[in-house]
């Protein structure tokens, strides 16, 4: 620690096809942060991945901006912030959604400088950004999900029949995702198998991945986990499309959607999404924060749609709006998120500095005695 005051480093934009949102969740987390706690470092990347000057960062923030426009002077091989290199900040507080910065690659970089960040870790977040690994782990669980089938770019563009002929188990209308991306960019809803070849095109323009997922008729219902020696689960929300469905263009530009906070549910269904919520967060080994969201269908059931690590903090994201709700003002939930931060990165090194000791044997002898 630095001074009275946390230095927190507040890294945002990126090079995902979420550069937009991460901008705007991070206003909101400069507005709602302790100036009294914490000093504010903002940290911008642009949409090559490189990193802005810190005037370039403080002006996007204050602008209220949605994009990060401005090419930075190059910090050697990588652009990286020499802040961050010189470990000139307490805590690292990354609001970068989708590739490159939810999907474990900060969270790699951080812990390559012995940094504390907040959220999930390295494995955590490469998991629950990719859409197949997930389910795949869910189901592993016993954790219901909906049928999905996952398709690489190079076996659609060999096979196309055979890719076709295989997705056709699932009930139509069929929904195509790119299998690492989030914020509903790139996904179709498929009515007619003609149509699928089309939906797997736009989804390959943002992954080589996409998952083909049967479509769900029923409600959509998000709950926020915040983690810790025992993690809470949130009131559950309620999302009511404008669209079709839930896209990005209905949750971030024209907001026709309804968000429900809480939910209409029955004492009962809140009890088993929470449980499901917390057993999902727990099955992917996630720490900090999630959103879990989850298909209501018409028989009652709740099936897990995916999990973001870094949720939406915009004014309007169902996280920080579902843990007010629950007794977590937005203040105090990214307090308490700093604090599990700076927590685990202490467990850990101590973890690592007595794995680093010399082990009795190796000083006195080999265990059975030997010299």
């Amino acid at each position: 620690m630095t001074g009275e005051r946390l230095r927190v480093a507040l890294v945002f934009g990126g090079r995902s096809g979420e550069h937009e949102v991460s901008i705007v969740s991070a206003g909101s987390v400069a507005a709602a942060l302790d100036r009294e706690a914490y000093e504010v470092i903002p940290m911008a990347i642009d949409r090559a991945g490189r990193w802005t000057t810190a005037e370039e960062a403080r002006r996007v923030l204050a602008a209220g901006a949605t994009r990060i426009d401005q090419v930075p002077e190059v910090r050697g091989e990588l652009g990286l912030d020499p802040r961050l290199a010189a470990r000139q900040v307490d805590v690292v507080l990354a609001v970068l959604h989708g590739p490159f910065g939810e999907d474990g690659t900060i969270q790699g970089l951080c812990e390559m400088l012995d940094l504390p960040y907040v959220g999930c870790g390295v494995a955590a977040s490469a998991v629950t950004m990719d859409k197949v690994l997930t389910k795949r782990l869910l189901q592993q669980a016993g954790l219901p999900t909906p049928r999905f089938v996952p398709v690489r770019q190079g076996q659609w563009r060999d096979t196309p029949a055979g890719v076709g002929e295989g997705c056709r188990h699932l009930p139509l209308p069929v929904f195509v995702k790119p299998a690492r991306l989030g914020s509903s960019v790139g996904i179709s809803k498929v009515a007619t198998w003609d149509a699928l070849g089309e939906a797997l095109e736009l989804a390959f323009t943002y992954d080589d991945v996409a998952l083909v997922e049967e479509g769900i008729a029923g409600r959509e219902i998000e709950v926020a986990v915040l983690g810790g020696d025992e993690p809470l689960a949130s009131v559950p929300g309620e999302v009511v499309p404008g669209h079709e469905f839930y896209d990005y263009a209905d949750k971030y530009l024209e907001s026709t959607c309804q968000l429900l906070a809480p939910a209409p549910l029955t004492e009962a269904e809140v009890e088993e999404v929470q449980r499901l919520a917390l057993a999902v967060f727990d099955t992917l080994g996630c720490e900090g924060m999630a959103r879990v969201d989850f298909f209501l269908d018409r028989s009652g059931a709740f099936l897990v749609n995916e999990v973001n690590a870094i949720p939406g903090f915009t004014s309007i994201s169902m996280y920080p709006r579902l843990l007010d709700l629950s007794g977590v003002p937005y203040r105090e939930l990214l307090r308490r998120l700093i604090q599990q931060a700076l927590a685990r990165h202490a467990r850990r090194r101590r973890i690592a500095e007595a794995a680093l000791r010399p082990l009795a044997w190796r000083t006195h002898g080999s265990p059975r005695g030997g010299a």
